[in-house]
């Protein structure tokens, strides 16, 4: 009996072993009074102990299992924390095994549970976070390229083993660099397509069908759920487009520019009005404008060209039947132009000869009005060339006509009355001697520059016809004939005052006729006897034209005669006459022979004054 309580160790077996002592005490009164032998005792003992024995073996296996399932979870826990904090880039837990070693089974899986559904909590945040990145990756990635086909999957991210953040931070940095470049290629797309749609304004031209042919997706047809294409082949066929569209709106330009054109030289040939020409405003508005300031919607459009294109046509066909009344007109012009300057129009294209030929159909009209522009624009330039010298051949003129009238008031004997205006006179009169006195200088200095520009430009300087030259010189010799015969008037009037002293000494006197004025004798003729049986002598000089008093040639006399006869038939030499040369008596039928096949006219009186 003793050796059942041996196996039992402490307080425990203590308690154990007085328990079964005194059931085996009880037990063996049981017996006694039963009456059971020793053999039977022993044996029935011997049973107990056997019992006891398979009890405790029981409970030892089914110890061992736990301990050793306790041991497999530990290990299992400590791996899967491991291998999380491996993949999370943690650092290891040799310090946590260290500090378990001697602590008990379920004290270590009760240290090891807690962390353990921490890592696997931080390790689902970080999967979750490397997969929204992928994903974003992947997505810019597509769309970067030519197709856009996610290929984004779960098992992508749960194959992927680092899960720490250095790796985060690489995929992170990657996504900048490609939201970066998404950004730059967008910006990039949208200024295409900016462009795009304002160049297809100007143009006329759809801006869905342009864009369409790029890539569907850069117009808002293309779904809600499809994202811009920003690839390099769409930016690629964005760039061509802009290009194509560009060198369109260059050719549109230009040809609006040639149509505009021709528009300007039919309305100024046809003289179009100004509000005619208000209606096509806009186009030479555009067609005036550089091709980036053109921005509003249909500038270039094909109704715009078609317009301009109409007008053109429509404005040829009328010029075509009034072709003969622009060369008329045209004509005009030369005219007026060649007469303001006081030079000779080109006879060739004079009306009778351009109507004769237009009707007889041997030259195009144009042709004639293309060689009257030109005419036109010749006689212009002549004109500028010539203006220094007609602005003082006006000044001369002018100087000729103050001349004129104060010889004109100094024949008025009532020129001092105190009549109304007589101090204006006065005032004027006294002006008029001061620029009389000018008059030879301003001939001089005239011939001067007038033989400049013959020296300039090669070629007589021709004032209607006639050698300015010619003129000129003509004036000088018939104004110094008028102070010859000025001063031969005198001397004459101062011999009669003599004469008529000694005759009055020698006879008597007698009672004195009446006295006419000057202007009477000079009436009468140079030849005229003064009464006492006396006659004038004879001037010098006859008139340049056959008249009895000469009188100062100018230019605006000389306009007179040719404007009123045939310019071809009285055209005077170029060459000046050299009157110095010629004998007095020569002279007088030079004048004479050369005035004498036509009517005189106030510039042959002009030039003897």
């Amino acid at each position: 009996m003793v050796s059942v309580g041996v196996g039992f160790g402490g307080m425990n077996c203590v308690a154990m072993e007085s328990g079964c002592g005194a059931l085996l005490k009880e037990l063996q009164q049981i017996w006694a009074e039963i009456g059971e032998s020793e053999a039977e005792r022993e044996n029935k003992l011997m049973e107990i102990e056997r019992e006891c024995q398979e009890v405790y073996r029981r409970k030892v296996d089914e110890a061992s299992r736990t301990r050793a399932q306790l041991h497999q979870s530990i290990v299992a826990k400590e791996a899967e924390v491991a291998s999380i904090m491996a993949s999370l880039g943690e650092l290891s837990l040799n310090s946590m095994k260290d500090k378990n070693m001697a602590a008990p089974l379920r004290d270590k899986i009760a240290n090891v549970t807690p962390l353990l559904e921490t890592l696997r909590l931080r390790r689902e945040e970080r999967v979750r976070q490397f997969s929204e990145i992928r994903s974003q990756i992947e997505t810019i990635r597509s769309e970067l390229s030519d197709s856009q086909q996610v290929m984004v999957s779960g098992s992508t991210v749960n194959d992927e083993q680092d899960f720490s953040v250095r790796r985060l931070n690489e995929y992170q940095s990657e996504l900048k660099a490609l939201q970066k470049e998404k950004s730059d290629r967008l910006q990039k797309v949208l200024e295409y397509v900016n462009q795009v749609h304002c160049l297809c304004g100007v143009l006329g031209l759809d801006f869905k069908e342009r864009v369409h042919q790029v890539h569907p997706s850069l117009h808002r047809n293309g779904g809600p759920n499809q994202s811009t294409n920003i690839s390099n082949s769409t930016i690629d066929g964005l760039s061509q487009m802009v290009l194509r569209l560009k060198d369109e709106r260059k050719q549109r330009l230009q040809k609006l520019r040639e149509m505009v054109e021709g528009l300007f030289k039919l309305w100024k040939l046809m003289d179009t009005s100004q509000e005619e020409r208000g209606r096509y405003a806009k186009l030479t508005s555009i067609a005036q404008s550089s091709e980036d300031t053109i921005t509003f919607s249909g500038a270039l459009s094909q109704d715009m060209l078609d317009q301009a294109e109409a007008e053109v046509e429509r404005l040829t066909k009328l010029k075509a039947s009034r072709l003969k009344e622009l060369v008329m007109k045209r004509r005009v012009e030369l005219e007026d132009i060649c007469k303001a300057a006081h030079i000779e129009p080109d006879g060739s294209t004079a009306p009778e000869k351009t109507d004769a030929l237009i009707d007889s159909g041997l030259v195009d009209p144009s042709e004639l009005l293309a060689n009257l522009e030109a005419e036109i624009m010749k006689a212009r330039e002549e004109s500028m060339s010539r203006k220094d010298i007609m602005d003082r051949i006006n000044k001369w003129l002018a100087a000729c006509d103050e001349e004129t009238w104060l010889e004109e008031y100094n024949k008025d004997d009532n020129r001092y009355s105190a009549g109304r205006g007589s101090h204006l006179n006065l005032r004027r009169a006294e002006k008029a001697r001061i620029l009389v006195t000018k008059i030879p200088a301003m001939v001089d200095n005239l011939i001067g520059r007038t033989f400049a520009w013959e020296d300039e430009k090669n070629m007589p300087f021709m004032y209607d016809g006639v050698r300015l030259v010619c003129l000129l010189e003509e004036y000088k010799l018939g104004r110094q004939e008028k102070e010859e015969e000025k001063r031969r008037f005198r001397d004459q009037k101062k011999l009669q005052s003599m004469l008529q002293t000694e005759k009055e000494l020698r006879f008597g006197s007698k009672p004195t006729p009446k006295k006419s004025n000057s202007f009477n004798r000079r009436a009468s003729g140079p030849h005229q006897g003064n009464g006492n049986g006396f006659m004038t002598p004879s001037p010098r000089r006859q008139s340049f034209y056959g008249g009895a008093t000469p009188e100062l040639l100018t230019p605006r006399s000389h306009s007179g005669r040719y404007n009123n006869f045939n310019r071809e038939m009285r055209r005077l030499s170029t060459v000046p006459l050299n009157f110095v040369a010629i004998p007095k008596e020569d002279s007088v039928s030079t004048f004479t022979s050369v005035s004498g096949s036509e009517p005189e006219s106030p510039l042959q009186r002009n030039l003897m004054l």
